[in-house]
């Protein structure tokens, strides 16, 4: 009773929305900012233009990798130890990381840093949607998880400044690094205050089971749901890995007039990221229905991958703006990770939350293994671009099939547990 009383009293911008948002601009700014700065970085580390693409992609690869176990590690621990430990504990690693990686002066320990950097960024988006979400009455819910991933994902813009305004000198790169993490551990202080889900505190001392990844492999239709939860979020990391972060070099390939910069097409996609992530709520919430609202933003994406891969000739800004179509119909980050959350119970909620959107992120090792593939069976002067274009109709085609099989899940009462 006293949870249901706090969830009808919870305004929208109670604080556990407010750290949620700040936590989660901190975490994207450190997840793109390797993106935004791969080419002067590792150009200081002096790798040539060609070693750069190579080693670029691998590094980013094993940054994925760190988020995939990650999210496994610290959603099981979010059930089985409270949402908030995870969100202090997640926070202060990837701030160290982030510290650590001004130090670096290898590939080798770039890409080990990364790595451990991605293990601690697993955590913060999970852990706070799902607190969000058990915090927040069902008629907002939608909007308060929204709020914390547009003003989160604004991170990326503001890496991008960050990078312009240190980035220029052949070491300034490392700056742009001590920043994110000075930045994680001021955030850390802002978390003192917050309360544990009440939802989660009724059950902490029960004899539920708890955090049991294994619990969704042990149902047909449970695993039916955690699958399709993350391949609905496919086409998010083909757009942001390949086509916006490698966007200088589609350029090239489509003779674009004027030099594109990944890092500034990164900075405008996150910008109507952010704008299409709080916009995505009020959809949900006007039409009421979560599936609407992502096929609306799906449809917005394919749109654009296709203006993309038609940009022959055309001029550098036009380029750009496409990347904002893009990041717009991609806005729906929020939107999937909620509507994860909201399909299981409190005792593997954080599971779910926390591994859903780093099993997707993670999935830009999968889809870039797919982009080799693909190239491997086409002639080597249309090897890259119709590499991308083919591999982009089959990312899509899975996403659309998944969430036509995914339960609605608008308005639905998330205080039950899993058995």
């Amino acid at each position: 009773m006293d949870q249901l009383m706090n969830q009808k009293k919870a305004s929208l911008f109670n604080l556990a929305v407010i750290v949620g948002a700040l936590g989660y601009f901190v975490d994207v700014y450190d997840l793109l900012l390797f993106s935004i700065i791969r080419v002067p970085s590792l150009k200081s580390l002096g790798l040539t233009q060609e070693a750069v693409d190579k080693q670029g992609l691998d590094i980013l690869n094993l940054q994925m990798i760190g988020l995939l176990i990650g999210g496994i590690v610290w959603g099981i621990l979010g059930d089985k130890k409270g949402r908030l430990k995870v969100l202090f504990a997640s926070i202060i690693l990837y701030s160290l990381g982030s510290i650590a990686n001004g130090f670096v002066h290898t590939v080798g320990q770039y890409a080990v840093v990364r790595f451990i950097t991605g293990l601690g960024l697993a955590g913060e988006l999970g852990a706070g949607i799902t607190l969000v979400s058990e915090v927040m009455p069902k008629e907002k819910r939608g909007l308060g998880t929204s709020l914390v991933d547009g003003i989160g994902l604004s991170g990326a813009v503001f890496a991008y400044f960050i990078k312009v305004q240190f980035g220029a000198s052949a070491e300034g790169w490392r700056t742009c690094y001590f920043i994110g993490g000075g930045l994680g551990f001021v955030l850390l202080l802002l978390r003192v205050g917050l309360l544990e889900s009440g939802m989660y505190k009724n059950i902490a001392e029960s004899n539920v089971r708890k955090g049991d990844f294994f619990m969704l492999f042990t149902k047909g239709e449970r695993l039916k749901k955690y699958l399709t939860a993350i391949l609905i979020a496919l086409p998010n990391w083909f757009v942001i890995g390949i086509l916006i972060s490698f966007s200088n070099k589609f350029a090239v390939l489509m003779k674009v007039k004027g030099a594109i910069d990944p890092g500034k097409a990164i900075m405008v996609a996150y910008a109507a990221i952010a704008v299409g992530d709080v916009l995505i709520g009020f959809i949900s919430q006007w039409v009421k229905s979560r599936k609407v609202s992502l096929y609306i933003f799906h449809f917005i994406s394919i749109i654009g991958t296709i203006w993309f891969f038609n940009l022959e000739g055309q001029d550098a800004n036009m380029m750009y703006w496409v990347c904002v179509i893009l990041g717009f119909g991609t806005g729906f980050w929020a939107m999937f990770v909620t509507m994860a959350a909201e399909q299981f119970g409190t005792n593997i909620r954080a599971t779910v939350a926390t591994t859903v959107p780093n099993m997707a992120r993670g999935s830009l090792v999968l889809v870039t293994w797919l982009f080799r593939l693909v190239q491997s069976g086409l002639p080597a002067e249309q090897a890259y671009f119709k590499g991308a274009w083919i591999t982009g109709i089959i990312v899509f085609v899975i996403a659309i099939i998944s969430l036509i099989i995914t339960p609605e899940t608008y308005g639905k009462d998330l205080n039950y547990i899993e058995q």
